[in-house]
């Protein structure tokens, strides 16, 4: 999912320790980016050329195999989707953790609306990532202890947006080929357009030319077993994420009503309790496909679902833009134009091209259902 490192150190950020003391909430954020500095640039000692992985006789003959086909999706993202030709994902580095960062997102007890943290690079997000876990998991606490509700979430990738060389990660590197072109092209995405502050706009964005990016993928590099277990992976995600918006509505209009605060405690876990016992009705669905358990690893709360409309609210429009404008370069064009405007006109401009697509689409569909005499 695109998230960022927050930080571009300059001089001017090593103060001396006197102006530290004095300004203790600056202090707490120089430690943030330090942290942020640390663990970006033990990527960069790490990191080497792939072709270097590739041709040294130690390397693990399937991480050689993984490494060459991250080299031709990365040559496809270029030459088939018009995605940046820069130094991004051409080297390697391995990681001793299973994620790159944690991220820490928070929400008031009774919203949905998640904490903002505010960044010189990415504008205001609603997360803040760690590269190590201990220390998302004492900032979690913190934010505990002011009554919030938090998640904290392992991400396995990032984007610098262009402003670093983002490298390949053994993170996700072991991904199905699918999922590995999915994850390259998204982070890609977000080096073509970027808004500081509207994470709904630059999430949709990046996982619609995802999504147009892994289809045209395995048309021509996939075979018949890929195409579908990618489709089986697609309806999953689609019941998934329908589960989370579904109780996610729920909640804003709980949260929303006229209700006391205790009956909205109330009525909130037993919301919580209904995603959890759907879940386990979707999953048997599956055939006892176990790929969301994660999920749920840890008591639910707002936080869990804060981010479900970052990704999804937008998402149709720019699926109806690409169609629209067909090419890659004429939809990227036609993005940079909307980002021009101010953010409540584009945002309701992409749900306008949703529903005039949603409405062609009825119509197309009722025309069939007449010339095959379904309907009168």
């Amino acid at each position: 999912m695109g998230t960022l490192t927050h930080l571009k150190l300059r001089a001017r950020h090593l103060a001396t320790a006197g102006v530290c003391a004095a300004l203790l909430a600056g202090c707490a954020q120089f430690k943030y980016y330090f942290q942020a500095a640390q663990g970006q640039y033990a990527l960069w000692s790490d990191a080497r050329p792939v072709d270097d992985w590739i041709g040294d006789p130690s390397t693990d003959p399937k991480l050689k195999a993984r490494l060459e086909k991250a080299k031709l999706i990365r040559r496809f993202a270029v030459k088939e989707l018009g995605l940046p030709d820069n130094a991004s994902y051409k080297n390697y580095a391995p990681l001793k953790r299973q994620y790159v960062l944690w991220n820490v997102v928070a929400t008031p007890e009774l919203s949905l609306r998640p904490v903002q943290w505010c960044f010189p690079i990415a504008g205001c997000v609603s997360y803040r990532g760690y590269y190590d876990k201990a220390d998302a998991e004492a900032y979690a606490e913190e934010l505990r202890e002011e009554g919030n509700d938090v998640q904290i979430g392992g991400v396995p990738a990032y984007s610098t947006l262009g402003w670093f060389s983002d490298p390949l990660l053994s993170t996700f590197i072991n991904h199905s080929d699918a999922e590995l072109a999915r994850l390259i092209f998204h982070e890609l995405a977000h080096q073509v357009v970027y808004l500081q502050g509207d994470s709904k706009f630059n999430e949709a964005f990046a996982s619609a030319v995802e999504e147009a990016g892994v289809q045209r993928w395995l048309e021509l590099y996939g075979n018949d077993a890929m195409r579908e277990a990618y489709a089986r992976y697609n309806v999953r995600r689609q019941d998934f994420m329908a589960l989370l918006v579904k109780h996610r509505q729920m909640l804003a209009d709980n949260y929303a009503s006229k209700a006391s605060k205790k009956k909205k405690r109330e009525e909130k876990l037993r919301i919580f309790a209904s995603l959890q016992d759907e879940y386990k009705v979707l999953k048997a669905n599956w055939g006892g496909y176990n790929g969301y358990d994660r999920f749920f690893a840890e008591p639910l709360n707002n936080a869990h679902l804060a981010s479900v409309a970052t990704y999804n609210d937008l998402l149709p429009g720019f699926r109806a833009l690409l169609a629209k404008e067909k090419a890659f370069p004429n939809f990227y064009a036609a993005v940079r134009n909307m980002s021009n405007l101010p953010s409540v006109e584009r945002h309701e401009r992409l749900h306008e091209l949703a529903r005039t697509m949603a409405q062609a689409s009825d119509a197309a569909t009722a025309a069939a259902a007449k010339d095959a005499g379904v309907v009168n």
